[in-house]
């Protein structure tokens, strides 16, 4: 469970800082475990789920490289969130996680594993994939525009708000992997949660998905 008062200064943080808007907010899971991904693009990201959801059984997973900023440890500790080694098999966080998904929680992943240069998605991880499968939980897909961190840092410069949307899509799952070639299906399964995630941005912020085959049936260009 999260601590209060960190819930409190995100939700402090982010009004002082950015101007949220969020679209499809009846498609998120009133209640149940369910694995929200999403595009990376700024530092605000991460803590955008705490903003907008009104939970307290929230995960998110946060990489290992942040563990030398005391910061981030306080609200890694206090949000009770998963360092996770996005560069191996980190099958103690993958466990955990799990744990945290079998009593009914929210698991929030950003698929790419890092923030993107450009700001259009870059080539997903087979991660969240790999859970999504597993546990056959619904997957929330979800788009954020605004949140670069150059943007973000100028506006503050100028004591401005930042303005921030987030597209939230219909949740969908995954079937179980095929034992057969374990790897094509991880990769059609991540291939997959990418072309939902660029569904819900805009053209300019599909990257490397932006002419997936996949992405142009969910669009409605078959």
């Amino acid at each position: 469970m999260t601590n209060n008062f960190a819930r409190t200064l995100v939700h402090l943080i982010y009004r002082l800082v950015a101007r949220a808007e969020l679209l499809g907010k009846e498609n998120i899971p009133s209640s149940g475990a369910f694995i929200a991904v999403g595009n990376h693009i700024g530092r605000l990201d991460a803590g955008l789920v705490y903003f907008l959801l009104g939970r307290q059984d929230v995960t998110m997973l946060v990489a290992e490289k942040y563990r030398k900023n005391a910061l981030a440890r306080w609200f890694v500790r206090r949000l009770d969130a998963v360092w996770v080694d996005r560069f191996n098999a980190d099958f103690a966080a993958m466990r955990e996680t799990l744990e945290r998904l079998r009593r009914g929680g929210v698991v929030i992943m950003a698929p790419e594993g890092t923030r993107s240069p450009t700001g259009g998605l870059i080539e997903g991880r087979a991660g969240a994939a790999y859970l999504a499968a597993r546990t056959g939980l619904p997957v929330l897909p979800v788009g954020i525009t605004g949140t670069e961190d150059r943007q973000v840092l100028g506006n503050l410069r100028r004591l401005k708000r930042t303005p921030i949307t987030v597209r939230v899509g219909q949740t969908f799952t995954l079937p179980p992997l095929d034992k057969k070639d374990r790897e094509a299906a991880l990769q059609q399964a991540t291939d997959e949660i990418m072309a939902r995630i660029a569904a819900l941005l805009p053209p300019g912020q599909r990257g490397i998905y932006a002419s997936h085959p996949r992405l142009k049936e969910l669009l409605g260009g078959y």
